[in-house]
C-alpha cells in the first residue's frame, strides 16, 4: 500500500503533518505531491518538500489520497491535475480522506453530488452548491470511501477513521 498527499504552498501545517507521520507509523510509504517538486511553504510558514510534482503521479500507484486544508486545497481545486488524481481516487473507490478545505478539491471533481461530507464551516457553501450533503455537527462523516473532517482539532478522530480503513483494505485488526 502506498498513499498520496496532495498539497501546494500556503497548506495548514497540522493536517499534512499529522497525517504524513501517522501513515508512515503504519509501515507505508507516503509521497507529498505538489504543483511543482521541491520545497513548499506551510500557512505557518513551515517548510516541507514535495517529492513529486502532480503532473508526474499516476493514481494507480496509490491505495490512498489525502487532501489537507489550508490555502492550498483552494489552489488545488483550481488545478486541473489535481483534479484528475481526486477524480480517479473517487471513480475508482479508492480510500480518499480531506480536511478542512480540502474537501472543495473532491467537490471539483463533479463526483461528489448526494454525498455525505463535512469541511470547515466556510466551505459549507460550495459544498452544498456541488450539492453535496454537508453536515458541519460532526468531527469527521465517512461515506463509503470518502473520510471528512472539519479543522485541525478533529484530527484524532480523523486520523482514526483513516487508519481504521486502511487497516480494514489491508486485512488487518481495525482498532486504531
Amino acid at each position: 500500500m502506498k498513499a498520496l498527499i496532495l498539497a501546494s504552498d500556503n497548506f495548514e501545517e497540522a493536517e499534512l503533518l499529522v497525517p504524513y507521520y501517522r501513515i508512515l507509523e503504519e509501515h507505508i510509504a507516503v509521497d507529498i505531491a505538489a504543483p511543482r517538486q521541491g520545497a513548499i511553504r506551510g500557512k505557518h510558514g513551515y517548510p516541507i518538500d514535495a517529492n513529486r510534482s502532480l503532473g508526474e503521479i499516476d493514481p494507480n500507484d496509490y491505495a490512498l489520497l489525502i487532501i489537507p486544508g489550508g490555502g492550498a486545497a483552494e489552489t488545488l481545486a483550481e488545478d486541473p491535475k489535481a483534479i484528475r488524481i481526486a477524480q480517479f481516487f473517487l471513480e475508482e473507490h479508492k480510500l480518499v480522506a480531506a480536511i478542512c478545505h480540502g474537501p472543495l478539491v473532491l467537490a471539483a471533481t463533479g463526483l461528489m453530488e448526494d454525498r455525505h461530507a463535512t469541511g470547515h464551516h466556510s466551505i459549507a457553501f460550495a459544498l452544498r452548491s456541488a450539492r453535496v450533503h454537508y453536515d458541519g455537527a460532526h468531527e469527521v462523516i465517512v461515506d463509503d470511501h470518502v473520510i471528512t473532517s472539519r479543522r485541525p482539532e478533529d484530527l484524532p478522530a480523523f486520523m482514526r477513521e483513516v487508519i481504521k480503513h486502511v487497516r480494514m483494505q489491508s486485512g488487518q485488526t481495525v482498532s486504531a
